[in-house]
């Protein structure tokens, strides 16, 4: 790092100067908050809509962060994304999803319109205005950087950022073979979280807190005479647990799953757990975990196939890329994959202390399903929430009020499990930092990584 990247990083007020501890201010301070909105949310790719959104030529959507809005909308041509302003005088242009092929673009105060394309088609009374202000470029819409992957649209207001795939790194490879630019909307629902952005992140960063916040998840894999032999896809054991014993558990935990997040794991994963524990398995209780998971994986892909769906070989994907239970893309969404749905989130900052909170059930569904068009807003201790989420948005409003008592100053982190808050914290102090956009773009594809990572070198 040189001399010129240590004095711009030394300036960073509340900067993270230990991996391991982190300022407790940077989560309700006005004025680090304001840093973010300056220079980090204009700098980083966003996801501002899936593109099962805006299926038909025509169809847009309103992206909104921190005041600042965004028309992303699908032409003939592609998927575009404009500043979402009037170049008259500023009124915002669309304010909910809708579709403009036949009408362009309107504005409701004074009627001046656009095409799909940001193009300027009609100024009322024209004759007016100077010529000086009705030069052709400036008064068509402002484009809006956006590049598309995974099924959904990214958007960038910094023209020189780096790629939205350099800076997703490694992490598109593993979600690609997993086919993820396939998922569709199961389920959608918002909740407005009185948190900082950044905790109601980082509450999915680890699974420490699984013991006590998801008592169902961790009893589900408990016997009086075992302790806890891990939740992931794989089937890992211990001795003093029977086949029967361990299979059964295997299946109810498919099922809390299921119920708990919204989705991560299908009805249909389920029924072929079930039957599959009417076949033989081997005695051999070191191994019948992974076979069991294997044959589950054997048959989500059969039948998927069979329906005409893009459900990948799992098998062969986890042989080529390991399974991550949470995959991390930086700055505000992540991915929960099991077998073949996953869970989405996305999370926005609204002040300080809030924000916006977003929860998709993800599967791989045929054409003719029925198409989400808006999530279902809830208050954030709804009992319609998933069981899982909702536990953890129990424990966040506390946490949030918890870092301003006296004697607080940071948070201590564990280097092994803990490690992903650190990653991301001290990323964000290099886009606060305002570092070279490549070496940005390095350090995200160390961060964009998977769930319980160490504290990692990401370059400064």
């Amino acid at each position: 790092m040189t001399e010129s990247e240590t004095a711009a990083l030394n300036e960073v007020p509340l900067k993270v100067t230990h991996p391991q501890r982190i300022p407790s201010k940077r989560y309700y301070d006005q004025e680090f908050f304001e840093l973010e909105r300056e220079h980090l949310w204009p700098h980083v790719w966003q996801l501002a809509c899936r593109l099962e959104e805006i299926p038909e030529v025509g169809d847009y959507v309103e992206y909104t962060n921190l005041a600042k809005s965004v028309i992303v909308v699908r032409t003939k041509t592609g998927v575009k994304a404009f500043h979402n302003a009037c170049r008259h005088r500023g009124v915002q242009l669309v304010m909910e999803p809708g579709n403009c092929k036949s009408t362009g673009f309107i504005c409701p105060f004074h009627g001046w319109r656009w095409n799909m394309d940001g193009d300027n088609t009609f100024i009322y009374g024209k004759r007016i205005f100077d010529e000086v202000n009705l030069e052709q470029a400036e008064l068509n819409l402002v484009p809006c950087r956006v590049e598309l992957w995974g099924g959904c649209a990214f958007i960038n207001h910094d023209n020189d950022a780096a790629s939205l795939l350099d800076s997703l790194g490694p992490i598109t490879a593993r979600m690609d073979a997993r086919n993820v630019e396939n998922l569709k909307m199961e389920g959608w629902w918002a909740v407005e979280l009185p948190t900082n952005w950044k905790l109601a992140m980082e509450a999915f960063m680890e699974g420490y807190h699984v013991m006590r916040t998801h008592p169902q998840l961790y009893q589900s894999l408990t016997t009086d005479k075992i302790g806890y032999f891990g939740a992931d896809a794989g089937g890992n054991l211990l001795p003093e647990a029977s086949n029967e014993e361990y299979l059964g558990k295997t299946v109810a935990q498919m099922g809390k799953l299921h119920r708990g997040m919204g989705g991560m794991v299908l009805p249909g994963e389920i029924a072929i757990a079930e039957r599959l524990l009417k076949e033989e398995w081997p005695d051999d209780i070191a191994t019948v975990g992974k076979a069991f998971y294997r044959r589950i994986k054997e048959e989500v892909y059969a039948e998927g196939q069979a329906k005409g769906l893009p459900v990948p070989d799992l098998n062969a994907v986890e042989a080529e890329h390991q399974l991550h239970s949470v995959e991390y893309f930086f700055p505000h969404y992540f991915l929960l994959p099991y077998f073949a749905g996953m869970s989405g989130y996305r999370i926005r900052p609204l002040t300080p202390e809030t924000c916006l909170f977003e929860l998709w059930s993800l599967a791989f569904l045929p054409d003719d399903a029925p198409r989400i068009a808006a999530p279902t807003v809830l208050p954030h201790d709804s009992p319609e929430i998933p069981e899982i989420p909702r536990q953890d948005y129990g424990n966040l409003p506390r946490q949030q009020l918890g870092l301003h008592a006296t004697g607080f100053e940071y948070m201590r982190l564990s280097h092994q499990m803990e490690g992903m808050i650190s990653n991301y914290q001290r990323l964000i102090d290099g886009f606060l930092a305002k570092l070279d956009t490549q070496k940005l773009a390095k350090a995200q594809n160390a961060v964009n990584d998977g769930f319980n990572r160490p504290v990692a070198d990401i370059g400064f």
